[in-house]
């Protein structure tokens, strides 16, 4: 019994990472294709991150001298594991998570740190100088978003408690929308704190205007300056599906709704229709959070990073919170 469950856990991670890194690659094509529009230009077509990737993997894997061999080359390998392994614990459409359970929310939030550590150990193993800028801004940049984002956790938590059960866990939270669970200030503090959630969005996959660690008009692409070949690869990809895993957590935060809950629907095609409409939450939270910001603004410098994120965002995200603390006391319903 033990055996044939453990079977079925590996063929389904096997089965979660193949579709991470096919949708990881191409929700990172469509978002090169609209910037591209955006700005005026014809753009890559949608299929470039998987030429890509198939090009950076048949290059030569050059190490540096100065490098520390081993960390150089295990750095992007836990990078992509640690990115595909978020998915494990994210419910996708109607699908329950493979890996869900009991404070599960908390997991998955340390668990988005591992990747950028990832980069950190990757940068600094490289010896190069940009590198180690890059590292030392990547760090920066991750101490100052986590905070709003543990805010914003916590918000939606501590509301889900009036109802009992286990609160935290991903799968209940996306099972009990906060959206019905509020009155009228509830509202108005969940749309702020998906508003914190949308900005720290850019900050947690280091897209313009928070991608200080990579900025090659000033670094040289920082961190990656001296990857290249598989292990570049590797980043490439883990890039694209931590992008994925980010919107997914948003959609099971604040738009956890199927389509079968709302048309009846057979089981096998409410699955499918299901499933599709998550595929369509998960880009309208990239357009917004992540294609729109980094078409129209610039990058910011590092000291606006954690100004923006240590105060704007985090009395925003508080802000949110207190909201919900006085949707207690003054049940004013908006339906």
């Amino acid at each position: 019994m033990l055996g044939e469950l453990l079977f079925k856990t590996v063929i389904a991670s096997i089965g979660i990472t193949i579709f991470a890194v096919i949708f990881g690659l191409l929700f990172k094509g469509i978002d090169r294709k609209l910037v591209a529009r955006m700005q005026m230009r014809v753009g890559p077509p949608i299929r470039q991150p998987f030429l890509d990737v198939i090009k950076l993997m048949s290059k030569e894997t050059i190490v540096p001298e100065n490098a520390v061999g081993w960390m150089y080359n295990l750095a992007p390998i836990i990078c992509l594991a640690s990115s595909i392994i978020l998915l494990l614990y994210i419910p996708i459409g109607n699908f329950e998570p493979l890996l869900g359970g009991h404070g599960d929310i908390i997991l998955v939030i340390y668990i988005f740190l591992i990747p950028a550590l990832a980069m950190v150990a990757g940068g600094f193993a490289s010896g190069s100088p940009f590198a180690t800028v890059g590292a030392q801004r990547e760090m920066i940049t991750m101490m100052s978003y986590e905070f709003p984002l543990a805010v914003v956790i916590i918000a939606i938590v501590w509301k889900l408690s009036n109802i009992g059960g286990d609160i935290f866990s991903l799968q209940f939270i996306s099972s009990h929308p906060i959206w019905e669970e509020v009155g009228l200030l509830g509202l108005i503090g969940g749309i702020i704190l998906l508003l914190a959630l949308v900005i720290v969005t850019p900050g947690e996959v280091a897209k313009i205007p928070f991608d200080v660690a990579e900025a090659e008009t000033e670094i040289a692409h920082g961190l990656l300056v001296e990857y290249s070949g598989r292990n570049l690869a590797l980043f490439y990809i883990a890039d694209a599906v931590k992008m994925f895993a980010m919107a997914s957590l948003v959609v099971a935060l604040f738009f956890p709704y199927n389509l079968s809950d709302f048309i009846k629907l057979d089981e096998i095609v409410a699955y499918i229709a299901d499933f599709l409409f998550f595929l369509f939450k998960v880009f309208l939270v990239m357009l917004f959070s992540i294609s729109l910001v980094r078409a129209g603004m610039a990058r910011l410098r590092i000291t606006q990073v954690v100004s923006v994120y240590w105060i704007t965002i985090t009395l925003i995200a508080l802000f949110g919170l207190v909201l919900l603390m006085w949707d207690n006391q003054y049940s004013i319903k908006w339906w």
